[in-house]
């Protein structure tokens, strides 16, 4: 039986911090869950609540652009958490702030923390790189149900990725615009360490979003994200991924059984390993402004979009994956 790898107790206080950051940034959905609980159940703050509730059901914030703080998205947190592993953001074009981009994020990980820190906080600095453009980080609908935790994605400037919340972002004005972490929840069942498995072959909304409003692809890749956690093997046909499958089908988003480190120890837990994640952001695909783009011109896109993507990442894959065990992958 392997024995515990302990972490050594002269950390410097640095990584300690940066280790706190993380686990309260792994903790703080539930955190806001037991919250919402403790309040639902004392009668003095029931009241209250209640008229939250109804007020979360009424708020369109989370389709019309969120409530972006910059102090919040500026936190010491957000970049002490991207130090951890480090996380890191690569340019290489130029955009132009009186357009509007739509950004395709991948992989989606198995929690698309790169994502997270680079592009929803100021951690790596975003607005200073990319001068001029408002980008909204767009995750499910039904994380926008959760008390408390809503108003922090609304904070950070997370909307919900309905087609309503693309159509009002970039129709506010030259330099907004949206990513979208394409693979999504399923593509979450494929985040295996030096893998780069995407399911794109099928994914064409976000394409047509695009071209409905003349916004260019911007294709990202994120090196690394899929090696932040190991998860248990799903091969299709399993019966765990069937499970996964139809929980995924039910409550649209996917349950990945993952693990990773410890706080105190390095051999298990669910912190994630200190791996570094590269997110490399392409150059623009331009797009005409179609209002109702046929099949075929959505296809050809699409394939734009996909020869772009994968020459980002043939021209960067020895640098940030040199140890990678598989090449970049479309399924699905």
């Amino acid at each position: 039986m392997a024995l515990i790898e302990f972490a050594p107790l002269d950390v410097p206080l640095h990584r300690r911090r940066q280790t706190a950051a993380v686990l309260f940034w792994v903790l703080l959905m539930t955190l806001c869950n037991i919250t919402s609980i403790l309040l639902l159940s004392h009668s003095a703050t029931l009241p209250i609540f209640l008229a939250y509730v109804v007020f979360i059901l009424l708020d369109p914030s989370s389709e019309d652009g969120g409530r972006k703080l910059g102090w919040f998205r500026r936190l010491s947190l957000w970049k002490w958490m991207g130090e951890y592993f480090p996380v890191s953001l690569v340019k290489t074009a130029d955009l132009d702030p009186s357009k509007n981009y739509v950004f395709g994020y991948h992989p989606h990980g198995i929690i698309g923390l790169g994502g997270w820190v680079n592009f929803a906080t100021e951690a790596t600095g975003f607005s200073q790189t990319f001068q001029g453009i408002d980008l909204r980080f767009m995750t499910i609908d039904t994380n926008f149900n959760f008390p408390i935790w809503r108003e922090i994605l609304l904070s950070l400037g997370l909307v919900s990725v309905s087609r309503r919340s693309c159509d009002n972002i970039l129709s506010k004005g030259p330099g907004n615009s949206i990513m979208i972490v394409v693979g999504g929840a399923a593509e979450a069942l494929y985040a295996f360490p030096k893998t780069n498995d995407l399911v794109l072959n099928k994914r064409y909304g976000f394409v047509k979003v695009a071209l409905r409003h003349g916004a260019s692809l911007v294709p990202v890749f994120s090196f690394g994200e899929n090696d932040i956690w190991d998860q248990v093997p799903n091969p299709k046909g399993s019966l765990l991924r069937k499970i996964q499958t139809t929980f995924q089908r039910v409550a649209k988003f996917s349950p990945p059984l993952f693990y990773g480190r410890g706080v105190f120890q390095y051999s298990v837990g669910i912190m994630p390993y200190r791996r570094p994640i590269v997110s490399v952001v392409g150059k623009p695909i331009e797009c005409p402004q179609i209002d109702e783009p046929t099949r075929e011109q959505i296809a050809e896109y699409h394939q734009k979009y996909m020869d772009g993507l994968q020459r980002l990442y043939d021209e960067h894959k020895d640098v940030y994956a040199a140890d990678r065990i598989k090449d970049l992958t479309f399924i699905d």
